[in-house]
């Protein structure tokens, strides 16, 4: 939940935008990958660890997609980071999350469209963990709306379509605008794996 700053503190200059999100830019699912060996158990091998490989982005992905929840940085007017949780899910290669239009994330972004979107667990031995950076670009297009919501509700399921369920009506919200659909096409990727302890550092290029 963002932290709602007084009215006269609110930025009033907002970074251009064009009609078209950068999301329509080509993408490609196979980004350039490499290991780190720095921080891999390639550079102290324990039993098991000596072929330590560079994590395929398709695997990262298959690992990451059923991630209930995300972590959205942006950054503040001042330089700081503001972190909060999101739910966000994959469409076409793109990470959409969405957010209210006055929340501080949302001030962030009409800025500096620069984010990141981290998930991950928080086991030293096993389980694996995403960074995806790139910008954030609301989306307009009516037919990435429709995909995405479906996206979100085939994903989290009740959550969503049920009546009861906490993000309840997070489509109609997308639809009026009440709520910003934001596209974060990834450019830079990280992966950490620990799976027994064996550790990989893995970064694409895209």
């Amino acid at each position: 939940m963002s932290v709602q700053r007084p009215a006269a503190e609110q930025p009033t200059t907002e970074r251009p935008r064009t009609e078209q999100p950068t999301t329509d830019r080509p993408r490609t699912e196979r980004p350039t990958t490499e290991l780190d060996a720095r921080y891999s158990s390639a550079l102290h091998p324990r039993p098991g660890a000596a072929d330590v490989a560079a994590t395929e982005w398709a695997e990262a992905r298959r690992r990451t997609e059923a991630a209930e929840i995300y972590w959205a940085v942006t950054m503040r007017p001042g330089g700081g980071p503001h972190i909060t949780p999101v739910i966000a899910a994959w469409h076409d290669g793109v990470l959409y999350f969405s957010t209210g239009p006055g929340e501080q994330k949302a001030r962030n972004l009409a800025r500096d469209a620069h984010c990141a979107l981290l998930t991950g667990g928080n086991s030293l031995t096993e389980g694996f963990d995403l960074v995806v950076e790139g910008e954030a670009e609301p989306v307009a297009d009516p037919a990435v709306l429709e995909a995405v919501i479906a996206a979100f509700e085939a994903k989290y399921g009740a959550h969503i379509t049920s009546a009861e369920g906490t993000f309840h009506g997070i489509g109609d919200a997308i639809r009026r605008s009440d709520d910003v659909l934001f596209a974060v096409a990834p450019v830079t990727a990280y992966g950490f794996g620990r799976d027994d302890g064996v550790y990989s550092h893995t970064r694409w290029s895209f």
